[in-house]
């Protein structure tokens, strides 16, 4: 039995605790935040519960639903019949299906063909080794050809990654690709998952579950330093001072790791350092009325500065209509310190660029949420810049978001990562 401290109550910090109390550890988890979940966690939006960032389920996320099923929540599973559209050239064009991508209006029969094929082929394949030194651009270009590139994803590279856009990973984008690509009922449709109440169920469930186990999750308790002593760790500090432990677990964003953790070596803290991270300020609006019939709406119109939208009232069943805006950047963008009010008013100007007939009248209430370190920007070549999980100081292990890859954020990843760092404790 060993005395654990994990850091940050997100899904794998609390999957960690609630493995780690199965297997006869002491644990304490401490999160700066006055809620546990972290990008999972809900927000109180005009009485609505809605998680603060978007989450679907797709049919691969075995490790959800291993996890759901151990905490006794199976039952609160749901699947719903979705669909994408596109918005092109000014108009809104159904997308995600060998139709709608035979009647697209902007690409050529030849296009279409290699396109198809590409993706086909994509959600078939299970060996990512040969994309790992690829970039997306090069990937996609050499498969489906220039002109799909140009139409299709150009602009959602460079909205999302700047001047990163022409570096990202082959092998993370076809992750992407083969998840969504196979959560499918048929070929002609899509289908995804939520959970009944929101990710706000699972939150609750691990709450409780690791409060029960005899757990401690300490909020509001920021961990200032992992202390370490003759290579290893020997406690937790936080401004009350230092907890004892005799094991350490960190999911805190790598950019903060060189800070939390004084006593790693240089080169390690390095590698934290140059794991590059793009920001996200993620607009919620409830809307009196929808905007389209599609989940989730990819966009490429020079009009607009984000890459999509999502309509999250057409998975998860709701009172009114729920649209997320997210605005990826760099956090040292001139818009990402801009006010609350600037960002509704130009998610705003998006959603009626999709549908016009959506005023400021049809607005009920907005939320907006902001993270610093949203989305890892994994280039090629990433695998082997990402440190081993287990650092040079004994007892301490170390991962987040970014050591997921080529798979994407995602609960899922979350969980899977937080059981294997709880098995590896005292190891």
């Amino acid at each position: 039995m060993a005395t654990v401290g994990i850091v940050g109550a997100g899904a794998m910090g609390l999957a960690a605790a609630y493995h780690a109390l199965k297997a006869g550890h002491r644990v304490t988890v401490y999160e700066a935040d006055s809620v546990p979940g972290g990008m999972a966690a809900h927000a109180d939006l005009d009485g609505l519960s809605i998680e603060r960032f978007y989450h679907f389920v797709c049919k691969a996320d075995a490790s959800t639903f291993a996890l759901m099923a151990d905490l006794g929540i199976a039952d609160r599973m749901r699947w719903r019949d979705t669909s994408m559209g596109y918005l092109v050239g000014g108009r809104l064009h159904r997308w995600g299906d060998p139709v709608a991508l035979l009647t697209f209006p902007g690409l050529s029969a030849l296009a279409k063909l290699r396109y198809g094929l590409q993706m086909f082929r994509s959600t078939r394949r299970s060996d990512w080794s040969d994309l790992e030194n690829r970039t997306a651009r090069d990937w996609i270009e050499g498969g489906a050809g220039r002109e799909a590139y140009e139409v299709l994803w150009r602009r959602l590279f460079e909205l999302k990654f700047f001047e990163h856009a022409d570096r990202v990973s082959a092998a993370w984008i076809w992750t992407r690709i083969k998840r969504i690509g196979t959560s499918r009922r048929s070929l002609m449709q899509e289908q995804l998952g939520y959970l009944d109440g929101g990710s706000e169920t699972l939150v609750r469930a691990l709450v409780e579950a690791i409060e029960r186990l005899g757990g401690t999750i300490r909020l509001s308790t920021p961990a200032r330093e992992v202390v370490a002593a003759d290579g290893r760790v020997t406690g937790i500090r936080t401004d009350a001072g230092v907890d004892p432990v005799d094991a350490a677990i960190s999911t805190m964003p790598t950019p903060y790791v060189s800070r939390l953790v004084p006593a790693l070596p240089e080169d390690w803290k390095a590698r934290y350092d140059g794991i590059v991270n793009i920001g996200v300020v993620c607009v919620l609006l409830k809307l009196k009325r929808p905007v389209t019939p599609h989940f989730w709406v990819n966009i490429n119109d020079p009009a607009v500065e984000v890459p999509g939208l999502i309509e999250f009232s057409n998975l998860r069943p709701l009172p009114d209509t729920v649209v997320y805006v997210p605005f990826y950047m760099p956090t040292t963008h001139a818009k990402f310190g801009r006010d609350d009010g600037a960002f509704v008013a130009e998610a705003m100007a998006a959603v009626r660029r999709v549908n016009p007939a959506i005023g400021d009248a049809d607005l009920k209430a907005s939320l907006v949420g902001r993270l610093r370190h949203a989305q890892p920007v994994c280039e090629a070549g990433f695998a082997a810049r990402i440190p081993p999980i287990r650092t040079p100081i004994a007892g301490l292990q170390v991962a987040d978001t970014a050591f997921y890859y080529p798979e994407d954020r995602g609960i899922s990843e979350s969980v899977r990562y937080g059981a294997m760092m709880a098995a590896g404790i005292g190891s």
